[in-house]
């Protein structure tokens, strides 16, 4: 199940109370004040990793308590601090403080640790308020308390190309081509109702990921459909490639189609617009679909890639272009062998 929202409540330790206590030892007379500090409390740190990729188990654990601080104790001891509390979270979450919305974390790497609620410090013993007029202090300070509050996580996956299109045009098919990745494909529309998340493989060192999109529909920018949800997914792609139904199969012109894909991007993100790279003319195998291809390279000044996810053709040319892309606009640095002869270039 992909949940992609959630809200949690997190609350860092409280420190311990400072001590009041006086040595008591054999032979050492007025031996003065030895009453030790509290420990501090235990922070809480939200973590990002790539070992999750949805904010499901936050619906069944929305609390999260870091220990206090133990008090101090006699002879100038020190107490224990409370152990800092981890919070693992998937790559690509932002975590806001509730109630104003503030942006608290911005978890966009594998391995990124934010302090997100201090631990409260540990109290003083009275050793420390001893003077030369005040030799016999009972005064010690309590620990400060722990912040408490809610936070809002919102999750944005991070990918390096990003399948954008209408429904049914074959993103879901794309990705189970070329990666591992199981998405439902089916003959109906919105097959797909959340993101899948796929792995590109070049070679043994050399890989990227690929995201699926929920399809897009008319005024998805403006929360017709399933795209409005995850169209903010696809903002934190480096890359986004737009794939049209070239044969028509759903009784929809795919010039058309492709031209309100265009649209629901500009109009959701300008920003997210620009990061259109090329277009997908899938379901090349099916009759008449060759002769939508010329239109669509018209139609736009994208580069248009004729493709086949069914039968596989082209998809082979699709991994070599995104990757050159990507190491192309400088995003993703692929290590791509070089050769004196020019590249095949089947967009030409």
């Amino acid at each position: 199940m992909f949940i992609d929202r959630a809200k949690i409540y997190v609350c860092s330790g409280s420190g311990g109370d400072g001590v009041v206590s006086f040595r008591r030892e054999k032979h050492v007379p007025r031996g003065g004040p030895d009453g030790g500090d509290g420990g501090r409390g235990g922070s809480v740190y939200l973590a990002g990793t790539y070992g999750l990729n949805t904010l499901v188990g936050f619906r069944y654990r929305p609390r999260y308590l870091a220990p206090d601080g133990k008090p101090g104790a006699k002879q100038r001891r020190t107490g224990a601090s409370g152990e800092d509390l981890v919070v693992f979270c998937p790559v690509g979450t932002q975590a806001y403080r509730l109630p104003e919305k503030a942006l608290t974390a911005d978890l966009d790497e594998d391995g990124k640790r934010v302090l997100v609620a201090r631990g409260g410090r540990g109290g003083k013993g009275n050793v420390h308020f001893a003077t030369s007029t005040r030799q016999t202090p009972r005064i010690s300070t309590p620990g400060g308390a722990g912040e408490g509050f809610e936070l809002q996580l919102e999750l944005k996956l991070i990918a390096d190309v990003g399948l954008a299109g209408m429904p049914n045009a074959g993103k879901s098919s794309i990705l189970s081509r070329l990666t591992n990745a199981r998405p439902e494909i089916a003959a109906y529309p919105f097959t797909t109702l959340g993101p899948h998340l796929g792995v590109v493989e070049l070679d043994r060192e050399r890989a990227f990921v690929m995201a699926d999109i929920p399809g897009l529909i008319a005024g998805a920018s403006g929360g017709a459909g399933l795209g409005h949800d995850f169209l903010r997914h696809i903002e934190r792609t480096r890359m986004v490639a737009v794939v049209v139904d070239a044969a028509g199969s759903e009784g929809r012109d795919p010039v058309g189609d492709l031209t309100v894909v265009l649209g629901e991007l500009e109009t959701h993100s300008p920003e997210l617009a620009a990061k259109v790279a090329l277009v997908i003319a899938n379901k090349i195998d099916l009759p008449g679909a060759t002769v939508h291809v010329q239109r669509l390279r018209e139609a736009t000044g994208l580069p248009v890639l004729p493709l086949s996810a069914s039968s596989g053709a082209g998809c082979d040319d699709l991994v070599g272009i995104l990757a050159r892309e990507l190491e192309a606009r400088g995003l993703w640095t692929v290590g791509l062998p070089t050769s004196d002869d020019e590249p095949f270039d089947p967009l030409a």
